[in-house]
């Protein structure tokens, strides 16, 4: 079967798996000249299912707990399985204990644990919570390797094309976001930093909270540390703005101070796709399916949705089971 896959940000390439994996003849079409500048580009890459657990419905738990498995498989050597540990500043012990009663899959740490787990973050934090099943990976080596080893296994690519012109397929699949026309979709701005210091060193994602201004920051390679959290109900591709830069940096540096010397590599903006519940959808009409409404999602569930759409292509008009409907979405159906 010959299958067109509209689209090379992280849905498409996790489909374009699946679908050579299962005997596909598959090509990627990308209106970019290459990787990059997508949402998957500007990701935190947390393979962090639980704690996402506390802004998010259980279904994304379901979809996600065996996306470091998958990444980890497909892509060996990208994936590192530390963990996550979330902290919060004494005077907002509150914080962390609404996080772990929203949360599963943690246990609590005190702040020789913390200095243990992270000895730059030794005698900041009295109280955290540690994720220990959770993972991370560096967005753009990932995207990288996963193309590499598509075009190993013979999957076309086709970057700067226009799929509208393209013909000859048995089966599109429409992984183009926020570009997908007439699908019911929002876009959620969010913003990001890649700072760097040689004054810190971290083993895993930090998550710290704050009731305004909660931040992430996940160590990459060189000293780099991508720094995020924003989530503005907009779909402006403007640069960062001026009030987003502070509040980051300010959260940065409550994390530890030695990020108000750290270089400002990288700034960066991405528009994520989301439906109106926040999740994520495989949709079928006519010869085309389509992967869409990762939100803020794409590396933890695009595994998952990648396996739904390669198994709806091959199934012949047998019916697919979506795990990721809620019990409302099924009632109503």
């Amino acid at each position: 079967m010959k299958v067109l896959v509209k689209g090379a940000g992280v849905a498409g390439l996790t489909a374009a798996f699946e679908l050579a994996t299962r005997g596909g003849a598959v090509t990627v079409a990308e209106t970019r000249p290459g990787l990059g500048g997508n949402a998957s580009w500007f990701a935190g890459g947390m393979l962090a299912p639980w704690c996402e657990r506390e802004s998010a419905e259980q279904p994304v738990v379901d979809l996600g707990r065996d996306a470091a498995d998958w990444w980890d498989t497909v892509t060996p050597g990208q994936v590192t399985r530390a963990g996550t540990l979330v902290v919060a500043a004494p005077r907002d012990a509150g914080e962390l204990d609404r996080f772990a009663s929203r949360t599963s899959g943690h246990r609590r740490v005190d702040e020789d644990v913390i200095a243990l787990l992270e000895p730059d973050l030794a005698g900041r934090f009295r109280r955290g919570l540690l994720f220990p099943d959770e993972a991370h990976l560096d967005p753009r080596q990932a995207m990288a390797a996963l193309h590499d080893k598509l075009a190993a296994m013979g999957v076309e690519f086709r970057f700067g094309a226009d799929a509208q012109h393209i013909s000859g397929f048995d089966r599109q699949i429409d992984c183009t976001g926020m570009a997908a026309e007439d699908c019911g979709l929002r876009g959620v701005r969010g913003e990001m930093l890649i700072l760097r210091t040689p004054d810190i060193s971290l083993s895993r994602p930090v998550r710290l909270l704050h009731p305004r201004f909660p931040l992430y920051a996940v160590p990459r390679a060189d000293h780099r540390f991508m720094v995020g959290a924003t989530m503005i109900e907009s779909q402006s591709p403007e640069p960062v703005t001026v009030q987003s830069m502070m509040e980051l940096l300010s959260a940065a540096y409550a994390l530890h101070p030695a990020f108000g010397e750290a270089g400002i590599v990288e700034t960066g903006v991405g528009i994520r796709p989301a439906f109106s519940d926040n999740l994520p959808r495989v949709e079928a009409s006519g010869n085309t399916i389509a992967i869409n409404g990762l939100y803020r999602h794409g590396f933890l569930l695009a595994p998952a949705m990648a396996r739904q759409a390669a198994e709806l292509v091959f199934s012949h008009d047998k019916p697919v089971e979506f795990a990721h409907e809620t019990e409302g979405q099924r009632r109503s159906a």
